[in-house]
C-alpha cells in the first residue's frame, strides 16, 4: 500500500471567519462533523473530489505552545507501529502517541527533524479522496 497524503487539516482561532475565507476563495463546501466548530472540507466535486480536508479550532495557540501555524497533513500508513517506530530512527519526535479515533482509524502525530507537524493515520476504510 502507498503512503498517500490523505488528508489536510487547517488548525483556526476563528473557525467560522476561517470557513467564510476558503468557502469565497476556493468554493470548498464545509460539512459539520463531530465536536462544534469541526467540518470536513470537500475540495472537489463528484469528478475530481481532491483531498479530504478539515477545519477545526486550534487547541494551542498559535505558534506557541506547540500550536502549529501551518496546513497539517496526514499520511494513510498500513502500519502505525512501523511507521512510529521508523520517525524515532530517523530523527523524528512523537508529539502524540497512538490514539484510536471512533469510526476512523488510529493516528500519531510527530515533528520532522526540521520541526514540521505531520499525522500518520492507518484507517479503518480508506478515507475520501
Amino acid at each position: 500500500m502507498p503512503n498517500n497524503l490523505a488528508a489536510f487539516s487547517i488548525h483556526a482561532d476563528d473557525v467560522q471567519r476561517a470557513r467564510r475565507f476558503y468557502e469565497a476563495v476556493f468554493g470548498w463546501k464545509f460539512e459539520p462533523w463531530g465536536p462544534p466548530d469541526f467540518y470536513l472540507i470537500h475540495t472537489g466535486d463528484e469528478r475530481s473530489p481532491g483531498v479530504q480536508g478539515l477545519m477545526h479550532k486550534r487547541q494551542h495557540p498559535r505558534a506557541q505552545a506547540g500550536g502549529p501555524n501551518c496546513f497539517e497533513c496526514t499520511i494513510s500508513v498500513e502500519d502505525i507501529d512501523t511507521i512510529t517506530a521508523a520517525v524515532k530512527k530517523h530523527g523524528g519526535t512523537i508529539t502524540m502517541e497512538k490514539a484510536p479515533i471512533p469510526t476512523v482509524g488510529t493516528v500519531i502525530y510527530f515533528d520532522d527533524p526540521e520541526g514540521n507537524r505531520v499525522g500518520a493515520m492507518k484507517y479503518d476504510t480508506p478515507p475520501r479522496t
